[in-house]
């Protein structure tokens, strides 16, 4: 297995397994072509250094997970840098394997290396599991967050 970044060839295998579940069905648009907001918001994270999107490859070379890592600057904790992880998944052919573990772990040591001092996700109140496996790595629930959709 290995972790490397994506590139716009990835975009199709990214797309699927983020819109392959309950919520991302919802929310994502999986055909062929991919709609082209895909493609441009894929240029935006790849040209900016505070983004790194990335993906983990089976023995084949086929990908079979992802995350997407940002550093956020900000002026408490003294000028602090926040690593947030979004958008994991994990192919369903390949859940339960230890991927997901491996993913957060490369995810932690980046931040580490980039000087964050915190990192933190989000998940879904509708996906219990998620949240008992990011328990399992040491995240803890220690804020309550809050969002508004525009």
């Amino acid at each position: 297995m290995k972790i490397r970044k994506a590139t716009k060839t990835d975009l199709t295998a990214i797309i699927e397994m983020l819109a392959n579940d309950v919520l991302g069905s919802q929310r994502e648009q999986f055909k062929d072509p991919l709609p082209e907001a895909y493609l441009r918001a894929f240029e935006k994270i790849d040209a900016d250094p505070n983004h790194e999107l990335v993906v983990i490859d089976d023995e084949l070379g086929k990908v079979v997970g992802t995350l997407q890592l940002s550093f956020l600057q900000y002026l408490t904790y003294q000028g602090g840098i926040r690593a947030q992880i979004e958008q994991v998944r994990i192919h369903e052919s390949q859940r339960g394997q230890g991927l997901g573990k491996k993913l957060f772990e490369w995810a932690i040591n980046r931040a580490r290396e980039k000087g964050a001092h915190v990192v933190q996700l989000t998940t879904d109140k509708q996906r219990p599991q998620a949240r008992k496996f990011y328990e399992g790595l040491g995240f803890k629930a220690s804020h309550e967050g809050m969002k508004r959709h525009l």
